[in-house]
């Protein structure tokens, strides 16, 4: 007797028709973000870095009062994958559903007061809108807002509010 052989195709093909393949596709996209998920986990919750936030957060970055910061489920990923960034709640911070950062992205809410160092100008709080996509090392100054869909280049210094659908970039982002 022979034995029958089955070809890649069909095996593709059954996985597909059964549900399968978008188990096997969620599992190779945990494992191969594994490294990084455990490191950042090591770093935030046993050494202690970034232990107040709630979500996951890239062990080079670094977010200062995380109570006054409300990030979209869809968005806590780019937290976790970018490293080098800097996020201070302190006036608060929205960050809509599906916005995405690159590393050394900074969004700074509050200036200092320049009568008392220790404290911070009130300001209105950052609002980014939905599907955003901010560049490597942009920086979001306080009382910005930003419509949806809108892209920051690298770089970019935001000091003003944007409406929806834009391209901005440069010092200060036009």
């Amino acid at each position: 007797s022979s034995s029958a052989s089955v070809r890649p195709e069909v095996i593709r093909e059954l996985l597909r028709v059964s549900g399968l393949s978008r188990v096997r596709g969620a599992w190779k996209l945990w494992w191969q973000s594994f490294p990084t998920r455990f490191t950042n986990f090591l770093f935030q919750r046993i050494i202690g870095i970034n232990r107040d936030s709630p979500w996951h957060v890239h062990f080079t970055s670094r977010v200062t009062r995380p109570e006054k910061i409300c990030v979209h489920e869809s968005s806590r990923a780019s937290l976790a994958v970018s490293g080098g960034c800097y996020i201070q709640g302190g006036n608060g911070i929205e960050i809509g559903e599906g916005t995405i950062w690159g590393p050394g992205v900074k969004i700074i809410s509050a200036n200092h007061n320049m009568e008392a160092l220790h404290g911070w100008d009130a300001a209105e709080p950052i609002r980014l809108g939905k599907h955003c996509w901010i560049g490597a090392n942009a920086v979001i100054l306080p009382s910005v807002q930003l419509g949806d869909h809108v892209m920051i280049g690298a770089g970019a210094v935001v000091t003003r509010r944007f409406q929806s659908h834009c391209v901005i970039a440069g010092v200060p982002a036009r």
